[in-house]
């Protein structure tokens, strides 16, 4: 449990907006907690208040304890962790719809959020007097609600529904009012929690699309079971556990260790033999197929400065890994369509991306993948074995060495880094025991590029451009 040992004076939590000593904090916690009071029967609630104190008829259960963070203007925050981790109630006692049970929790600007999905919103109410309801809860004049609505009711994009009671809403029609809502206030620190699971692709790309705007000078504290999400918009991320922080830093090295406890809650800790380990790997000839089709512009690309040139650096064998540890990754090269290993190679170009495993045990049905990521740890793209081997599954013995292969045209990156994560696993795609995963096995940087838009571009086969004339 909490005690109020660190709260200001006479205070049991204190949750404040107004002025900061640093111009740029927007939101500062310090010695945060939060205890819920848990009865096992009805008539315990009015025993307590009888006894005023005196004695207690509740359990204490913390659901978050000495949280200390500060978020400054600009930035975007990621909170991951599994269920039951204190996100949401973490969320609220910054929002200030629950007050700490000890510590001090400050916000500078006008605070929006978007919590449990349809919180604040009277069924019975039309979505349109819902609107209204909530944007003068969050400091909107009805003067200012009135010059906005058409652009809320046009963002929620709900048609004839703004004037049906949200009773008869979608939860994905809930979350297109809300969004939109919270979109036109002027808030200064947006906060919100997994809103954009519910509701269609087209919407979320629309919110996506919002909040990166939103973020060039505003603050955003965003939580969310989308690993890609927060790599892609947050600048930083936390990951909470047990009610306290785990981890702090940036969105890939906190999702990597999400990923990992994620891993962990279903098959439990990893082996010894899962950990980071240190081999060495032979080499395979790889028969190389028919070449499918170059990039139109090819040659042409591959004679001026855009050429594609992407150094790739040795395999890690101390790179961070986790897993079960029965099988172990050994090597990992990335060759040419012939066969011979790559320091350097070209975007457009058949590439063979080669994994060597070790069985540690009798492994009756194998799988290997791959993703390739970027320095975010946004995934570009992968694939694995299962498909090609489903209807005849390899069977491994105890130390035997297996090998991999992924032949594929290697993308055009854009400048940055990149990297391969590898992993072994055994079973389906549906259930399976993971061996071993390793991130950041083979690590990649783009130096030119010719790709003109998005993270990364594909070889194109034709691109023609003519007029088209009228019969």
């Amino acid at each position: 449990m909490c005690s109020n040992a660190d709260t200001l004076p006479g205070k049991a939590g204190t949750a404040e907006t107004g002025g900061m000593a640093d111009a740029d904090v927007a939101i500062e916690l310090h010695g945060v907690c939060k205890t819920f009071e848990i009865y096992d029967r009805p008539i315990d609630r009015l025993l307590q208040m009888l006894y005023r104190g005196r004695k207690n008829f509740y359990r204490g259960f913390t659901a978050l304890h000495d949280i200390n963070l500060t978020i400054r203007r600009g930035e975007c925050v990621g909170i991951v962790g599994r269920n039951g981790a204190g996100k949401s109630t973490l969320l609220q006692v910054i929002a200030g719809t629950l007050a700490p049970t000890a510590g001090t929790v400050r916000t500078c600007g006008r605070v929006a959020a978007l919590l449990e999905l349809g919180s604040g919103f009277n069924p019975e109410f039309t979505g349109k007097e819902n609107v209204y309801l909530n944007a003068a809860i969050l400091g909107l004049s009805d003067e200012e609600i009135d010059a906005r609505y058409k652009d809320i009711a046009a963002f929620a994009d709900i048609g004839e529904f703004i004037d049906q009671p949200v009773r008869n809403y979608s939860s994905g029609m809930v979350m297109r009012l809300a969004f939109a809502v919270i979109a036109h206030v002027d808030a200064d620190i947006l906060i919100v929690d997994e809103a954009l699971a519910v509701g269609d692709a087209f919407f979320t790309q629309k919110c996506m699309r919002f909040l990166r705007n939103f973020i060039k000078e505003k603050t955003l504290f965003f939580v969310s079971h989308d690993v890609a999400a927060v790599n892609s918009l947050c600048t930083r991320a936390i990951l909470l556990e047990r009610g306290g922080i785990k981890k702090m830093g940036s969105p890939k090295d906190v999702t990597e260790v999400y990923l990992e406890d994620m891993f962990e809650a279903i098959q439990g800790k990893s082996s010894e033999q899962g950990q980071r380990r240190k081999r060495t790997g032979g080499s395979l000839v790889l028969n190389p197929g028919e070449e499918d089709f170059r990039d139109a512009r090819q040659d042409f690309i591959n004679a001026s400065n855009l050429r594609n040139d992407i150094q790739v650096f040795r395999f890690d064998p101390e790179s961070a890994s986790f897993g079960k540890g029965g099988a172990a990754i050994e090597q990992v090269l990335l060759l040419d369509e012939n066969g011979a290993p790559l320091n350097w190679c070209v975007g457009g170009e058949v590439v063979v991306l080669r994994i060597f495993c070790r069985a540690a045990q009798q492994l009756v049905s194998p799988i290997v993948g791959f993703n390739l990521k970027d320095r975010l740890g946004q995934l570009l793209f992968g694939d694995n074995t299962y498909l090609s081997y489903m209807d005849h599954p390899l069977r491994v013995e105890s130390g035997e060495l297996f090998c991999a292969e992924f032949r594929f045209r290697m993308p055009v990156l854009a400048a940055g880094t990149y990297s391969f994560t590898v992993a072994v696993a055994e079973g389906t795609q549906e259930d399976h025991v993971q061996h071993e995963w390793k991130h950041d096995a083979l690590m990649l940087t783009s130096v030119a590029t010719s790709a003109s838009a998005g993270i990364m571009g594909i070889p194109m086969q034709a691109i023609d451009l003519a007029v088209v004339h009228a019969e």
